[in-house]
């Protein structure tokens, strides 16, 4: 009988970057919306503005929860880095906006006797009443600013991953019920039933992620194959779908989020890109020891259980288009980059590929032979970097710098190249600089990282802060309009 090899949930249709922009302003302002249609106790427009800013934030609270990178309708068409790049600037905002609540609602008092706003806004903090918001806002507070520090917290990953979840249920939870008891347009139908919808949709949004993902994990393992060193603390998994797990559908250079052994609980799972190819049974993943969970993955036993929740992401060949194609692999980033390399010998794809694969030494490098091996089916040209040299080394010593780009892309039209990167953030970063100064156009110089920290940005990065500004800034003009309306 022939495997199935359909994903079990969620096959919805893709939307793209500006379709996602529409509906989640849609989300945000369909509390203001509802909230025109009554009428409340006259307030100031400062007032007005209190309460329409509580009404979308708490909509945008709900929202985070879908943009946290699981959803393949959300993910699909910007790529895990752009959405999680997202959730972060929204969390910013969502908290900056729910501190400014509580003030707004007295800042005509605040004006007019200073004093007695002071005494106002103390009031909201300690009163019974206020007290579930308090709450939300605290909790909020925590998990924005610990995401921020992460990296500096002496918490294993998966426990900070536990506590962010309980933080962010906690926002939530508190947040509808201060919404539901002590909100002036959410005490009347139908912004009052909307967030009842709501608090049914969160429920149904974690069962999913936890409840749901956890039972199709246990009911259907994959086991490792085996294990095999491609380079000096580089190792690539050959797993296998159960006897009756369907395989999976993907296609190459997606990922998905891996959990070993006993430990399948999505609060345990990690992203590796898969290295492989979709006409071949079952998966391979190329994984470079980096931390507590990576150094472990060398000593993992043939027949260990494992959690496959997949595949997401959008870098893909078919997503992406060009004439040309140039690969660009950094450390790590070679995962995603053989599988697309892969794909294309077996395609026996007619167009120029060409490939930079850079090190910081020689023994980091894997896959040689297949690279090579490459040459005798493809218009394939490959280019060796490692940062410090060594006896036998024939490659470039130093850094992909523009010189060498240059060098590589020599004969290909850069308007009609797509380049296909994956390393770390400052290799990605300069790197796709240099294409869009060799010529590239932005729309075709194609990154994705699991690196979500704060740094430099590529001109490309700083181009979609500016467009998720522009949502942000929609979102102050909803509410703005919102005052307008009803003053």
């Amino acid at each position: 009988m022939a495997r199935s090899k359909e994903p079990p949930i969620l096959k919805l249709p893709l939307l793209s970057g500006r379709a996602l922009a529409v509906l989640y302003l849609s989300a945000l302002f369909l509390p203001l919306a509802l909230a025109a249609l009554r009428q409340v106790a006259p307030l100031d427009p400062w007032e007005l503005a209190g309460a329409g800013a509580g009404l979308v934030l708490l909509s945008a609270i709900a929202v985070q929860f879908v943009t946290s990178g699981r959803f393949g309708p959300v993910t699909g068409r910007l790529g895990i880095d752009k959405i999680m790049a997202f959730h972060k600037i929204a969390a910013w905002w969502v908290l900056l906006g729910l501190v400014l609540h509580p003030v707004l609602y007295v800042l005509p008092t605040l004006l007019d006797d200073p004093e007695l706003g002071m005494r106002r806004l103390i009031a909201y903090c300690v009163l019974p009443q206020y007290r579930s918001g308090v709450i939300a806002l605290a909790a909020l507070a925590i998990l924005v600013i610990s995401s921020a520090v992460r990296e500096r917290l002496p918490l294993p990953y998966e426990a900070w991953r536990a506590s962010h979840l309980v933080l962010a249920i906690l926002v939530a939870g508190a947040g509808l019920h201060h919404a539901l008891t002590a909100g002036r347009f959410s005490a009347l139908d139908p912004v009052n039933s909307l967030w009842w919808v709501v608090a049914g949709a969160l429920v149904g949004v974690i069962g999913i992620l936890y409840g749901w993902r956890w039972l199709w994990l246990h009911l259907n393992p994959w086991r490792l194959h085996s294990v095999t060193r491609l380079a000096d603390r580089t190792w690539e998994l050959d797993m296998q779908p159960g006897h009756k797990t369907p395989d999976l559908t993907y296609e190459a250079g997606q990922f998905v989020w891996m959990t070993v052994g006993s430990r399948r609980f999505p609060l345990f799972d990690h992203p590796f890109s898969i290295a492989d190819i979709p006409s071949r049974q079952g998966i391979s993943l190329i994984i470079k020891e980096a931390g507590d969970f990576t150094s472990t993955v060398g000593t993992l036993a043939p027949g260990t259980p494992i959690g496959i929740d997949g595949p997401y992401g959008e870098f893909t060949l078919d997503n992406h288009p060009g004439k040309a194609v140039l690969l660009v692999a950094g450390g790590a980033g070679i995962g995603p980059i053989i599988g697309l390399l892969r794909e294309l010998v077996a395609r026996k794809d007619p167009r120029p590929v060409r490939l930079a694969y850079a090190v910081g030494k020689p023994s980091n490098l894997a896959c040689l032979d297949e690279i090579e091996a490459a040459k005798a089916v493809l218009d394939f040209e490959a280019m060796l970097v490692s940062e410090a040299a060594a006896e036998g080394f024939a490659g470039e010593v130093g850094r992909l710098d523009q010189p060498r780009l240059a060098r590589l892309l020599l004969g290909l039209d850069p308007k009609e190249t797509v380049a296909m990167m994956c390393g770390p953030g400052p290799m990605v970063v300069a790197v796709s600089d240099m294409l869009l100064d060799h010529g590239l156009p932005m729309e075709r110089v194609v990154y994705e990282r699991f690196d979500y920290a704060a740094g430099s940005a590529s001109r490309q990065d700083r181009k979609r802060f500016a467009q998720f500004m522009a949502v942000g800034a929609a979102v102050m003009a909803g509410i703005a309009g919102f005052v307008v309306v009803l003053a």
